[in-house]
């Protein structure tokens, strides 16, 4: 079995983040001895009694291939942080996320990159500062990074794009799922 279905598995369940899963690995040696663990076992590795039991009750009901088989169907690739393409940056935060969802791909000249995030209710002046800001980057062969979101996230994406530049999108939501709706066709264009 793939091994990244078990990725998948754990993080569907509730209350099993990027500490807990770090717990898991530590003890278990590997998520697939996690999943099939005794509740003693779960709780000696460092969950609470509510996680694992949470944990035993969740993974009777998630199929753990069909999961991962439509996640892959979406053209999804599922990036676990023991992967060679996981990015190294985030790998070295404090709490990476065990598990990325990415469509498109990620580049080496991604490790240059700039995050313009800001208000949804974008000003004239904000439009303005964010166009040139995010074209120079672009321009320059700096990825510039932003959430999709409505104001300034859209139009930092918009304007890397129209200078030639790279973009990735951050999401708050499943890849599968583009919020707000009118800016499917911006993601779209993300390649």
């Amino acid at each position: 079995m793939d091994p990244r279905v078990y990725w998948v598995g754990f993080n569907k369940i509730r209350g099993i983040g990027s500490v807990k899963t770090k717990k898991l690995l530590d003890h278990f040696g590997d998520l697939s001895a996690a999943w099939i663990a005794s509740e003693s076992a779960l709780l000696e590795a460092g969950l609470n009694p509510k996680t694992a039991r949470s944990l035993i009750q969740s993974r009777t009901s998630i199929n753990l291939e069909s999961e991962l088989d439509q996640i892959l169907e979406m053209g999804i690739t599922v990036l676990t942080i023991l992967d060679e393409n996981y990015p190294q940056k985030l790998k070295s935060i404090e709490q990476p996320p065990p598990v990325l969802y990415m469509k498109g791909s990620f580049e080496e000249s991604d490790n240059s990159a700039v995050a313009i995030v800001g208000t949804r209710h974008l000003t004239g002046y904000g439009r303005q500062v964010t166009q040139e800001l995010s074209s120079f980057l672009a321009r320059n062969g700096i990825t510039v990074i932003s959430g999709l979101a409505r104001g300034i996230d859209s139009v930092a994406h918009d304007a890397a794009l129209t200078a030639g530049g790279r973009t990735i999108a951050v999401l708050g939501c499943g890849v599968d799922i583009v919020y707000p709706p009118e800016h499917r066709s911006l993601s779209q264009r993300i390649p």
